[in-house]
């Protein structure tokens, strides 16, 4: 499989203007037999539609005839800690880019390294998901795809969210706790259980599911990448 470079497309588009042009003066010459004439014409032939050109391209910018505007959308994944959130999340972010698409990806691991001192209390929590959601209604305005991978288990928070977005999809990664503690390669779980980490979603706090999510998701059986498909299936009605 080949993908035409955009060099190669302009150097097309150019020897196909000058084979189109000699193709007019060689007809001029046949039937008229004077070369100055021919070239002259030829010569005219280029201003003309270039002039052409010109004047259709800025007159068809102004028709909405047949135009789609792809709105931009805030894809909110919660899920629970290992759930594959993040994964996803990367997969999803690499289809969006490759249809032509401005996308920014916010995943909690990268985003709480900026706030270094927020806690994990339930209003901690809540004001920081408030903080980055606000963040990503910001981004969706200028036209930016936002992909936002966060635990955020408290629904308070995520309403502020959807309520601030104009185009918000929410998707609930549901892949089981005991399922998410078998891929944790770090024993977060397991200090979670013992008492070192207080406030672990699914542990010793509630994970607050959400009620009606956009998508549902379990991992348990499928791919991170086939999950993304998933999301990306569904959002490819609307682009």
């Amino acid at each position: 499989m080949y993908k035409e470079t955009k060099t190669r497309s302009v150097v097309k588009s150019i020897s196909w203007r000058i084979l189109a042009t000699l193709t007019t003066i060689t007809l001029v010459y046949i039937f008229i037999g004077d070369v100055a004439i021919a070239l002259s014409v030829g010569g005219i032939e280029v201003f003309l539609k270039m002039l052409v050109y010109f004047f259709h391209e800025r007159a068809w910018n102004k028709i909405k005839f047949g135009r789609h505007e792809i709105q931009p959308f805030v894809v909110w994944l919660t899920g629970l800690a290992r759930s594959g959130k993040s994964a996803i999340g990367n997969e999803l972010s690499e289809r969006l880019l490759e249809k032509g698409l401005k996308v920014e990806h916010l995943d909690g691991h990268s985003v709480r390294n900026l706030f270094p001192q927020t806690g994990f209390s339930r209003d901690e929590v809540n004001r920081h998901i408030k903080r980055v959601g606000y963040l990503a209604s910001k981004l969706e305005s200028q036209g930016v795809f936002v992909v936002a991978s966060f635990l955020s288990p408290y629904e308070e928070s995520r309403k502020f969210v959807r309520d601030h977005c104009r185009n918000f999809v929410e998707v609930h990664i549901s892949t089981p706790a005991d399922v998410c503690e078998a891929k944790d390669n770090k024993g977060i779980y397991k200090k979670a259980k013992s008492g070192e980490i207080k406030n672990f979603p699914g542990v010793n706090i509630e994970y607050e599911k959400p009620k009606n999510p956009d998508l549902e998701i379990d991992t348990t059986n499928i791919t991170n990448k086939d999950a993304a498909a998933k999301i990306f299936n569904y959002l490819n009605k609307y682009l």
